[in-house]
């Protein structure tokens, strides 16, 4: 597979100079990349997830790389009074929000039948009202600074993939949102917009996913060919936030290599049919 070009090898250097960027989830996985190239590209971030210890070294880590300022904040998103306090961080360190990334989530395989129901609840607490918290929290920053949301939800739901009612369901109404808010806000010049990453092969939920799947299997089932990396989504990330999609709001922009339109690729191997009852 050949490389995929950085977001600096695209779009023009500093094009977020001056602006902040608040990100749920950021201390790994994609929600990481996407807030990273965001500072390469002259952004100052604010990164929340409920692990200090992980968020310390993960703004250390995107420091060192990009030379920028990252501030790592605990918050659970579940929590009003968490996210209230980090934007009242974000704030008294760099004076404003301009751009908010809903990525903090749960998620794991089991057939609905064997899920608890603290399980569903739970995801949902994360995913719907996780990104209500925050929004709700930042909103007044976002309209004072003409800002841009992005939701991070998923594909899961277009063609009812097993075991992921739970997941699927919260990501539906995260899309509903993001259609509801780019109503409401964009009076504001608030633009609201979403990614549905597909297959990401470098993330923790591929790598047990893929697990269950003979090499290249998930692949062949794409058709482009290949599973995504971070940097897909991070550059859809920097063309959503930036002027060259100024006029873009309430859509939720898929980036999977086609996969979603292949409905082979929700036959899940047999593996899977008995997954563990979560534990949640």
């Amino acid at each position: 597979m050949a490389a995929v070009p950085k977001t600096t090898e695209i779009f023009k250097e500093n094009i977020f100079a001056g602006k902040v960027v608040l990100c749920s989830g950021g201390g790994s996985g994609i929600c990481y990349t996407m807030t990273e190239a965001m500072v390469q590209h002259g952004a100052k971030a604010v990164i929340i997830s409920r692990s200090l210890e992980k968020l310390e070294k993960a703004a250390a880590k995107m420091r060192s790389a990009t030379g920028g300022q990252v501030l790592a904040v605990a918050a659970d998103v579940r929590k009003p009074a968490d996210v209230e306090n980090a934007v009242k961080k974000s704030i008294e360190a760099f004076g404003r929000i301009d751009f908010l990334i809903n990525g903090a989530a749960g998620n794991f395989l089991a057939p609905f039948e064997k899920m608890s129901y603290n399980a569903f609840k739970t995801v949902h607490e994360i995913d719907v009202q996780g990104t209500f918290n925050l929004t709700k929290a930042a909103s007044e920053h976002l309209k004072a600074s003409k800002g841009s949301i992005i939701n991070v939800s998923a594909t899961l739901y277009y063609t009812g993939l097993p075991f992921q009612s739970h997941a699927g369901s919260a990501k539906a109404a995260v899309d509903a949102l993001t259609k509801h808010w780019a109503v409401e806000l964009g009076p504001f010049g608030v633009r609201v917009n979403g990614i549905s990453p597909g297959p990401v092969g470098d993330t923790e939920g591929m790598s047990r996913l893929g697990k269950l799947r003979k090499a290249g299997e998930t692949e062949s089932r794409i058709p482009l060919g290949r599973q995504g990396v971070t940097m897909d989504i991070a550059q859809s990330c920097v063309f959503l936030f930036s002027d060259a999609a100024a006029w873009i709001t309430g859509h939720t922009l898929v980036v999977d290599g086609g996969a979603w339109m292949n409905t082979s690729f929700v036959d899940y191997p047999s593996a899977v049919l008995s997954p563990p009852t979560s534990r949640l």
